[in-house]
C-alpha cells in the first residue's frame, strides 16, 4: 500500500488526514525502520506492507466506534506503537496510555513519541494485568493473546460506560471459548465486525466488549 493508496482508503472510512498527519506516519514509518535494525519491533519492514499491516490495520478500528466521541485510551500491549501510537495521529485529542511488559520497547515508545512531537500520551512499563492506575472510555489490544486470556486483563481498565475493542484475525475458536456460559461472567459482545484488508483480503475482525 503506497502513501496516496492508505489516504484514499482512509477517506472511504470517512477519515481525512492532513500534511502534518501524512508527514506523522513518514517519519513514524522511517523511526520504525531504523529501530527495527537493532531491536526486534516487527517482522513488517517493507514500507508498503507497513502502511497496509499496521498504519491501516490500526485505523480501521473507525469501522466500531467514532473517536471523536472519546476522551481517554488504552493500548494494552503497544509493541511498537499499534494502533496506539497510530490513533494519538489521527485523532490528535485523544488521551492515550501504551502499556507495554518490555522495558526496551517502552524506551522506544518514549522516543518515538518525542520525534513525532506528540502530546497527551505517555508509555509505560507494565503488564495489562498489573495497571491500576485509571480506568479509561475505551481499552484496545491488537494481537496480543487469546480472547480468553484477554477479556479478564482488559475489561478492569474499562470504566464503567467504555469499552474494550479486541483486534483479531480469524476468531471464532478463540470466541466460542472465551464467552462459553460460565467464563468472564458479566460482560457482553455488543458488536463485532468481519472485513477483509484492501489488496491483500486477509480477514480481520473487531470485537468490541462492553460490561453488563
Amino acid at each position: 500500500m503506497t502513501e496516496n493508496e492508505f489516504e484514499q482508503e482512509l477517506e472511504k472510512l470517512g477519515i481525512s488526514l492532513t500534511e502534518k498527519q501524512l508527514e506523522q506516519f513518514r517519519k513514524f514509518y522511517q523511526f520504525l525502520s531504523q529501530k527495527n535494525q537493532v531491536m526486534n519491533l516487527t517482522r513488517i519492514v517493507e514500507v508498503k506492507d507497513v502502511y497496509l499491516k499496521h498504519f491501516y490495520d490500526s485505523s480501521t478500528l473507525h469501522k466500531i466506534i467514532d473517536f471523536n466521541q472519546v476522551t481517554t485510551v488504552c493500548d494494552v500491549g503497544s509493541g511498537a506503537g499499534f494502533p496506539g501510537v497510530v490513533l494519538k495521529i489521527l485523532y490528535p485529542h485523544l488521551e492515550i496510555t501504551l502499556l507495554d511488559a518490555l522495558q526496551k520497547r517502552v524506551n522506544y515508545l518514549q522516543e518515538l513519541i518525542a520525534y513525532l512531537g506528540l502530546e497527551k500520551i505517555e508509555a509505560i512499563h507494565v503488564r495489562g494485568e498489573n495497571y491500576h492506575e485509571k480506568k479509561f472510555d475505551v481499552v484496545v489490544a491488537r494481537a496480543l493473546a487469546s480472547l480468553e486470556k484477554l477479556l479478564p486483563i482488559c475489561m478492569p481498565l474499562v470504566q464503567e460506560k467504555g469499552c474494550f475493542i479486541a483486534m483479531k484475525a480469524n476468531v471464532e475458536e478463540e470466541k466460542a471459548t472465551a464467552l462459553q456460559p460460565g467464563k468472564n461472567k458479566g460482560i457482553h459482545l455488543e458488536k463485532e465486525i468481519v472485513f477483509a484488508l484492501p489488496k491483500e483480503e486477509s480477514k480481520r475482525t473487531l470485537l468490541l466488549f462492553k460490561k453488563q
